[in-house]
């Protein structure tokens, strides 16, 4: 079986209470391996959804119900190694991410509960899941009936949100589980190892595959003298960890908590985590998009060359999208679902704030091919980003500027679309419009920071020779 796994991500998960309007927050950088995968943006239709779905990587089939919800997507353009809907928020206003993938050990594959070659993975669980679930809590239990029942072949994090609740699954082994109701007035940033660390299988805030607690107590799986910790049950403590993975959590914790002082290298960095101050979806990009600033770990910065080498940033040439999943609580249920979506590398991209309670979505978003394409919006964004990348400090402040004025006129534009609803009679094409309008104005500004770019770049080129001419 070939795999094709994107492995490289980094999640937040935001509470409630813990956000500063009373939303839920789910957010995910959907990295891979190559640097570039193009990305569309999508809204499947219930008579678009399989019934009978075969995966491309493993084979596995998986008949389906028959009443699908409508939901957000977001595939890859090239589907040679199958669809990888990323995330997406269905008509019910449920979010989910997947996947984050994570770490685990030779002690629970050990021919406990080896992974599944034909089981289900990132290319599937989307699909799977999200336009059959009414709530956060049944997609857990959901996605965790179909990891007992197939398996899979490798390890992940999946995140869940309603207007209420946000919740993480992590899988263990080929068909075991866990999963953690995140406190609402808690935040989390999860890195590619396994996460959830303190368990209580007795709380109504937790679920798992039913023989999780016999598994761990009959094969002496647990390390610690007492209490559940799965990081330290199932998952890894490498010196990978400790320079691909920890770092990323240090960085977004010391942002959100600066007073709480650690060390990015600490493989036990705390899993459930609560700010200094409410978050705002501006501070979850900013931390998506982060590559140390102000450390010596900045690869744009001024440290050693070692130490800009030596850990693994959150905002990376291979980041794929940015998808952050707000279910707000302050409007009517038929606005709640706002998919924010960015391309390409964090570094030079703003989040565009989509209302999920469409028909579809627009065209610069959606139809991204494998060609390079300056007037669809993945690609105008990577060019964008790698155009930054030459000389960072020189387009930082145009960076800054162009983020600062494109959320502002987003954020005027949602306004404007909120107040206006109860006018509205045809509610969804209203809502299409406002999408219509907010992906128009990302792509004029976006095409305008490039142009600013190339012209002060020109200016700056190693190619001149001065001489009063």
């Amino acid at each position: 079986m070939e795999k094709r796994i994107k492995g490289s991500c980094t999640t937040i998960l935001v509470g409630k209470d813990a956000s500063i309007d009373g939303s839920t927050i789910i957010s995910r950088n959907d990295d891979g391996h190559e640097a570039l995968d193009p990305q569309r943006f999508v809204v499947v239709q219930p008579e678009d959804q399989p019934r009978q779905y075969k995966a491309v990587i493993s084979g596995v089939e998986v008949s389906l119900p028959d009443n699908p919800l409508r939901y957000t997507s977001m595939p890859n353009s090239i589907l040679t190694n199958g669809i990888w809907p990323a995330a997406g928020i269905n008509s019910k206003n449920v979010g989910m991410s997947a996947t984050e993938t994570i770490t685990t050990n030779s002690r629970i594959l050990r021919g406990l509960d080896p992974f599944v070659e034909n089981g289900v993975g990132e290319e599937d669980l989307v699909t799977l899941v999200l336009p059959y679930i009414s709530s956060a809590r049944e997609g857990v239990a959901r996605l965790g009936s179909l990891l007992e029942q197939y398996g899979t072949y490798e390890p992940n994090g999946i995140a869940f949100s309603d207007n209420k609740e946000v919740w993480w699954l992590e899988t263990i082994g080929g068909h075991h589980w866990a999963a953690v109701r995140i406190p609402d007035d808690a935040y989390v940033v999860a890195p590619n190892r396994m996460n959830i660390d303190t368990f209580n299988f007795d709380s109504e805030d937790t679920m798992s595959s039913n023989d999780l607690k016999t598994l761990i107590d009959d094969n002496n799986l647990n390390p610690d003298f007492s209490g559940y910790n799965l990081r330290h049950i199932f998952g890894s403590a490498s010196v990978k960890d400790t320079v691909y993975n920890n770092p990323r959590t240090w960085f977004g914790q010391k942002y959100f908590t600066p007073e709480v002082k650690s060390d990015p290298m600490d493989q036990d960095l705390p899993f459930i985590c609560h700010a200094n101050r409410k978050i705002s979806i501006e501070d979850v990009k900013y931390v998506l998009s982060s590559h140390f600033e102000n450390t010596q770990y900045d690869p744009y910065g001024h440290g050693s060359e070692d130490d800009k080498k030596l850990f693994r940033p959150i905002g990376i040439n291979r980041n794929h999208n940015v998808h952050i999943l707000q279910i707000r609580n302050n409007v009517p249920s038929e606005i709640a679902g706002i998919h924010w979506l960015a391309y390409g590398a964090n570094t030079f991209n703003t989040v565009v704030p989509f209302y999920s309670n469409v028909e579809d979505t627009p065209a610069v978003f959606k139809n991204a091919t494998g060609k390079f394409d300056l007037t669809n919006m993945y690609w105008l964004s990577t060019t964008t980003a790698l155009l930054g990348d030459t000389d960072y400090d020189l387009y930082v402040d145009l960076r800054n500027t162009f983020e600062l004025e494109a959320m502002s006129a987003y954020r005027h534009i949602q306004n404007q679309t909120d107040k206006d609803l109860a006018n509205q009679s045809d509610l969804q094409n209203y809502l299409s419009v406002a999408n219509e309008k907010l992906a128009n104005e990302s792509f004029e500004r976006q095409t305008k920071l490039l142009g600013e770019m190339v012209v002060l770049g020109s200016a700056n080129m190693k190619l001149r020779y001065n001489l009063n001419d």
